[in-house]
């Protein structure tokens, strides 16, 4: 590679990660429990997650329509860390909450809202990968739906 083209990706690497954004795939959510779970075949929404280190934004596309909220880092000390840690478990196995996402510097929440009175609490854990990160978590839905999420 010439010195030209290092000097250009090195520039664009330093760029992106001053920039303080996040590249996320594309997401999707999966039910795992409740009324849509037991669908044939289970339905599959697309999630999208944009925005900085610490926050951004969040939308989903479910049945019912769009869902949208920001998102936020949670706060190692913060008191309600703990608020879906029986989902993470119930989805990702027992202990999954404790040993992965709890203290973790990347776990994330957000509260989405629709049309229709549609809300769904949603947390995940960013897993950075060079440029792209990954991600997974869960959420659940005020119609007593629980999905498996993944970036």
């Amino acid at each position: 590679m010439s010195a030209v083209l290092k000097s250009v990706a090195a520039l664009t690497l330093c760029a992106s990660l001053l920039s303080g954004c996040i590249n996320m795939p594309p997401g999707h959510l999966y039910p795992v429990q409740g009324a849509l779970a037991a669908q044939t075949p289970t339905p599959i929404y697309s999630v999208s997650l944009s925005g900085g280190l610490s926050s951004g934004t969040v939308s989903a596309s479910l049945t019912n329509g769009d869902v949208t909220g920001a998102w936020h880092r949670v706060s190692p000390t913060d008191t309600s860390a703990g608020n879906l840690a029986a989902q993470w478990d119930a989805v990702y196995g027992q202990g999954y909450f404790l040993a992965n996402v709890l203290g973790n510097a990347n776990f994330c929440r957000a509260a989405l809202i629709g049309a229709q009175g549609l809300h769904l609490d949603v947390e995940f854990v960013i897993i950075p990968v060079g440029q792209v990160a990954d991600g997974k978590g869960v959420a659940t839905d005020n119609q007593g739906n629980l999905y498996k999420l993944t970036f």
